[in-house]
């Protein structure tokens, strides 16, 4: 072998033992050996301290069982604490203290508006570009909706999502010889069926319908705002459709005189406690994963009805939306636990458990409740209908439901009619918008 040959051979060794540790350093090792090279890097690895809270009243053992247990097992490293809104450490009274928390969760609305009261927003797109988190994996109307209040920026990761789902009572069915619902059921083919449940036996009224107010209203499957954004005025005068959803939804079912009598819609305890309800509208799977002592072996589940012209339509996504906060010392390291959160072990994790999860991937949906509690409840139901999509909201859009919701159950009571109602909704909530926005 000539000299030159050898040479070469000898030159192109070296290239390639170069060009394998080049590759080594681009990606091939972790982010902990990185950061022995760049001891500014962000190491996974370190001890990390992080404060948990959400304005939702959950307390320490509801966040473990749903979230903690899995984090501190996932991350042996990291020092998780978690503050339970209440008496004394509620947000204003946190803010006021100058408590500082790494990681804020709660559902959509009530996420954006405590967030935006605060000003604690966190824009996380750079550490998801980081991170290499792919968002078109996930459910696209709920990454939709935080991009709109967010002004195109991030400030939250879905983790759970919701939609409403129709609950039975086969017990109440079985007793009065009605056929159960099914799967696909139009709101006509519901209300026909909730007339022939409504009535009186031995003195206890039965409810053929009933739903929570507050929750069919925020998600309602028109896709309806509370506030027009552009103008920020409420909507219920502005657009017909209320009148029908609110028509079908709450006046309908309470046209006999014993459901009147309650003077309200009755409460999901009816449901759940009484058991003299039949059918009750309510989010998937939140019953049977966290109201406790009752016996549901004799309640299932189908889809929300449909209206016509929305053939195949359910209700809108309800996330909950987990953020990094601007109070945080540690951003990276809190990203970094919502990283596993939104992991597909997990999202699977959590489906087996019933819940919906917030990754678009049909491997983890088809196991959804298959080691909950109940496992043999109609679990296709909670995606036998799309999801409706999100309106475009302003931060305090959620807080006039509770002003909606009010005039549904007057209505339901049949105290008002529906023009006057509206009327008074669009006063009350003409009011509210102002007293937001001087709070704010």
């Amino acid at each position: 072998m000539s000299k030159k040959m050898v040479s070469m051979i000898a030159m192109l060794s070296v290239m390639s033992a170069f060009a394998m540790g080049c590759a080594k350093g681009s990606g091939g090792d972790s982010g902990a050996d990185a950061a022995k090279d760049d001891p500014n890097k962000f190491n996974p690895n370190e001890p990390a301290e992080l404060v948990v809270f959400t304005s939702s009243g959950a307390d320490e053992a509801s966040f473990n069982d749903r979230f903690g247990n899995y984090l501190k097992k996932k991350l042996p490293n990291y020092t998780f604490k978690f503050i339970q809104s209440k008496k004394g450490t509620t947000l204003p009274e946190l803010m006021a203290a100058g408590e500082k928390f790494d990681i804020f969760y709660h559902t959509i609305g009530n996420f954006e508006y405590d967030l935006s009261q605060y000003n604690l927003q966190y824009d996380m797109t750079e550490l998801i570009k980081k991170n290499k988190i792919d968002l078109t994996k996930f459910e696209p109307t709920v990454i939709d909706a935080i991009k709109q209040v967010s002004d195109g920026k991030m400030y939250a990761l879905p983790v759970n999502i919701f939609n409403i789902v129709l609950y039975y009572n086969k017990l109440i069915f079985d007793k009065f010889g009605v056929p159960y619902p099914k799967d696909g059921m139009t709101w006509d083919e519901t209300l026909a069926t909730a007339k022939k449940l409504t009535r009186t036996e031995n003195g206890l009224q039965y409810y053929g319908f009933a739903t929570s107010p507050q929750h069919i209203l925020r998600m309602n499957q028109f896709s309806l705002p509370t506030i027009d954004i552009k103008t920020g005025a409420p909507t219920i005068n502005q657009n017909e459709k209320w009148k029908q959803f609110f028509q079908t939804v709450f006046v309908d079912p309470a046209e006999d005189e014993g459901y009147r009598a309650l003077k309200k819609i009755p409460a999901l305890s009816n449901f759940t406690q009484e058991q003299n309800v039949a059918m009750y509208a309510y989010l998937s799977a939140h019953i049977f994963n966290n109201i406790k002592g009752v016996n549901w072996d004799h309640v299932d589940m189908v889809s929300l009805p449909t209206f016509k012209e929305l053939p195949g339509i359910g209700s809108q996504a309800y996330p909950l939306y987990f953020g990094v906060t601007k109070l945080s010392k540690n951003p990276e390291a809190a990203f970094h636990a919502l990283m596993q959160l939104t992991s597909a072990e997990f999202q699977t994790e959590s489906a087996k458990q019933g819940n919906m999860p917030v990754l678009v991937d049909e491997s983890i949906r088809k196991q959804i409740g298959k080691e909950a509690e109940y496992p043999n409840k109609n679990y296709n139901a909670l995606y036998f209908n799309k999801f409706a999509p999100i309106p475009p909201r302003l931060p305090y859009d959620a807080n006039l439901v509770v002003t909606y919701a009010a005039q549904a159950n007057a209505l339901a009571a049949g105290t008002t009619d529906m023009n006057t109602s509206f009327r008074k909704t669009e006063e009350t909530a003409l009011k509210a918008i102002e007293d937001l926005k001087r709070a704010k």
